[in-house]
């Protein structure tokens, strides 16, 4: 489990990039909300990570159902952390590092036990 958590953390690294960018890009150059942004960016990234975790950290089959699993409750927490931040006017620096902080950990076990773990 621990060469797992690793493995996740860097396809993490990877897929927190590309929300990032995503992110800033939307809300600074396209006038998004700060939720829009969220969600937009998180589907980008998610997809990334959805594939790389599937092919190198649980050696899965992608399956169309687990995706959709995995992209809901990861999707909730994306537009909830955009929601939160604007109802009380949070800076969007804290959006990302909240939703990178609490995805990381919601993601892994969503992951391990729900989306890839469930067909083991």
């Amino acid at each position: 489990m621990l060469l797992q958590f690793v493995s996740y953390n860097l396809i993490g690294l990877l897929n927190t990039l590309i929300h990032w960018i995503i992110f800033l890009i939307l809300l600074k150059f396209y006038g998004f909300s700060q939720a829009a942004s969220n969600i937009a960016a998180f589907a980008f990234a998610v997809t990334f990570s959805y594939f790389a975790n599937a092919a190198f950290t649980f050696k899965s089959r992608m399956r169309v159902g687990r995706y959709a699993l995995f992209i809901a409750i990861l999707g909730g927490l994306a537009a909830a952390t955009g929601a939160i931040s604007e109802r009380y006017d949070l800076p969007p620096l804290v959006t990302l590092v909240v939703f990178s902080s609490v995805s990381l950990a919601v993601g892994f076990i969503t992951s391990k036990f729900l989306v890839f773990g469930a067909e083991k």
